[in-house]
């Protein structure tokens, strides 16, 4: 039923973002490297009292308004996105014990990207709308522009602007990088989900690499 179908999407909307604020922190108590935008951010982060998840909030609507001369429209999980990632992340830090040994370093980093993988599946399989980052550099490459260079140019804006407050640039940045991309193409398809199918129909339909 339409109902039934509203309310999958969005319990895996909001458990992929809340996955994504996990791996994100993952990441930041590995200490191994961060994203690009969580190395922007936790630069902001080590320059004031603001925490590093309250920064993503932040800056997420500071790129949310930028959709405007754009004309992109978010969706609920645009807005969600905003809120839930940056919230799960301060909850999560305030509680995480920061790993001293570098095999548990490492495994924290590891499992972070993977984790990032799986949660960037499930919210934008659920098809409630892309993060407001996603969208900038969508709307900028609707206007003529490859969309990988965009992205690549804007994130090595933020990881430049962000090593230089003293974000955490390292080994697990270019993991990352390298990682996100074939994660991102074997979860999105895996998690996507179609109005008439249960989740299990949607999964078989769409894991098509």
């Amino acid at each position: 039923m339409p109902g039934d179908h509203l309310g999958r999407r969005l319990a895996q909307l909001y458990c992929g973002l809340a996955i994504y604020g996990l791996s994100d922190s993952l990441l930041v108590v590995g200490r191994l490297g961060l994203d690009p935008w969580d190395v922007f951010q936790q630069g902001l982060a080590r320059h004031s009292a603001i925490r590093i998840g309250t920064w993503a909030i932040l800056v997420g609507i500071a790129v949310l308004l930028l959709w405007v001369p754009l004309r992109q429209r978010p969706g609920l999980g645009t807005l969600s996105n905003v809120v839930v990632i940056g919230s799960v992340m301060d909850l999560t830090l305030a509680v995480m014990p920061v790993p001293a040994a570098l095999w548990l370093r490492v495994l924290a980093t590891t499992g972070g990207i993977a984790l990032n993988g799986v949660a960037t599946g499930c919210y934008i399989g659920a098809g409630l709308g892309p993060g407001p980052r996603d969208g900038l550099m969508v709307g900028l490459a609707a206007r003529g522009h490859s969309l990988r260079m965009v992205r690549t140019g804007i994130e090595a804006v933020v990881v430049g602007v962000g090593w230089a407050l003293g974000g955490n640039v390292g080994v697990g940045t270019l993991a990352y990088a390298a990682t996100i991309g074939p994660l991102a193409h074997l979860f999105i398809p895996l998690f996507t989900l179609h109005e008439g199918h249960d989740c299990r129909e949607g999964e078989r339909g769409t894991a098509h690499g």
